[in-house]
């Protein structure tokens, strides 16, 4: 399949992104890479991009390292897909390298009382490096340093801490969110009513996306934004707040931009309302992009913004790298959005898919955060499977 990759999306959106003011961590890194993705005016202003603190960090322990995973929710099919890539191909390839011993999950279901209530057991426990998934960006800062100053390192993936020593790893989310949104905007002739469908407010992913969608829709000045609802990143809440809002709204309505994972319920809601010739944006899910297959008028393009294999993938290698004292040079590691066409859908997917298919595609590593990539954001860069300590 070919994936067309996003690259100078600023167009139209910064006067210029040939020269700008960036952070000292952005100044290490590949030229290109940090005009397309770290550019201030396509990036989240709350984005850490300053300098690792992590360069120097020497593990506290040698290999097998016992890893947590704090996760805030497991309520989506989003989650069940990275959880499915963690447990069933990294713990046991990792296992197999001799690298971990463990890994240690634990659940908060959205309360960051409790996530950081469980990243404070699991320092305590002795683990040698935690992860977590799409968390507030500020609730759990002290307790990173509190992991921190115990030598344990704190990652985030699919979105960013804000705390001094945390990595990150992610798609840049107002990139992401800017190309669905020109493209939306484009797709609509430049005039149109669109209702936007928004992930889990205040947390870094969806904020970001959030902000990038509407500067994109904000390129054709005849679309007009008529609503906004949380799916809060799941089909079934996206599913009822879409139905909700279209029962008391009955005028005109040409597009819903919808945040991943939740389109599925958002196409079942206008289903289920009799609307039709609605755009409706389309992320990762198979279900969503089976639809798509089947109905080519639906939408002229797939962003994909976060495949949950593709992303726990990338956090592993972030944080395995730096456990090897490779040496981080940035503290957020970003990576482009990925574009699908209607004939790379159909090479994937048969005319007979599963429009109710909950699994999600993935990119591939090389379209992801390839080996070549990631080497350019560490101090000593090698393969992190081939480790020897």
């Amino acid at each position: 399949m070919t994936f067309l990759r996003t690259l100078a999306i600023a167009v139209g959106m910064a006067a210029s992104c040939a020269a700008f003011a960036h952070a000292d961590g952005v100044d290490s890194i590949n030229p290109d890479v940090a005009k397309r993705l770290y550019n201030p005016d396509m990036l989240d202003p709350a984005q850490p991009v300053a300098a690792s603190p992590l360069q120097d960090f020497k593990a506290k322990n040698p290999p097998p390292w016992k890893i947590g995973y704090a996760s805030s929710y497991a309520g989506n099919t989003w989650r069940a897909g990275a959880m499915d890539e963690l447990q069933n191909e990294i713990i046991p390839k990792w296992k197999e390298l001799g690298l971990i011993s463990d890994v240690v999950i634990t659940q908060s279901n959205l309360s960051d009382s409790t996530q950081i209530q469980q990243m404070r057991q699991l320092v305590d426990q002795g683990v040698d490096a935690i992860f977590v998934c799409c968390s507030n960006p500020t609730a759990l800062n002290q307790t990173v340093q509190y992991a921190y100053d115990k030598g344990v390192p704190v990652f985030s993936m699919t979105g960013y801490l804000t705390a001094p020593s945390a990595m990150n790893s992610s798609v840049n989310y107002q990139v992401a969110g800017f190309e669905i949104g020109k493209r939306l905007a484009e797709e609509l002739g430049g005039e149109g009513n669109v209702l936007i469908v928004e992930g889990i407010p205040g947390t870094s992913g969806s904020d970001s996306q959030d902000r990038g969608v509407k500067a994109g829709l904000a390129t054709a000045p005849g679309i007009k934004i008529v609503g906004s609802v949380a799916g809060m990143w799941t089909d079934q809440i996206a599913q009822g707040e879409v139905q909700k809002w279209l029962a008391t709204h009955p005028g005109k309505l040409d597009a819903i931009a919808v945040q991943s994972a939740a389109e599925m319920g958002v196409l079942r809601a206008l289903k289920q309302s009799g609307r039709t010739g609605v755009k409706v944006t389309v992320g990762g899910e198979l279900g969503a992009l089976c639809t798509w297959r089947k109905n080519p008028d639906l939408i002229d393009a797939a962003v994909q913004t976060w495949p949950p294999g593709d992303d726990v993938q990338l956090i592993w290698d972030v944080m395995m790298r730096t456990l090897q004292g490779q040496g981080p040079k940035i503290q957020s590691v970003l990576v482009d959005p990925v574009v699908l066409t209607y004939e790379d859908v159909a090479k994937i997917l048969p005319e007979d898919c599963d429009e109710n298919s909950q699994a999600w595609l993935n990119v591939g590593k090389d379209n992801w955060g390839s080996q070549a990539y990631l080497n350019d954001f560490f101090m000593k860069p090698a393969d992190p499977t081939a480790y020897k300590p």
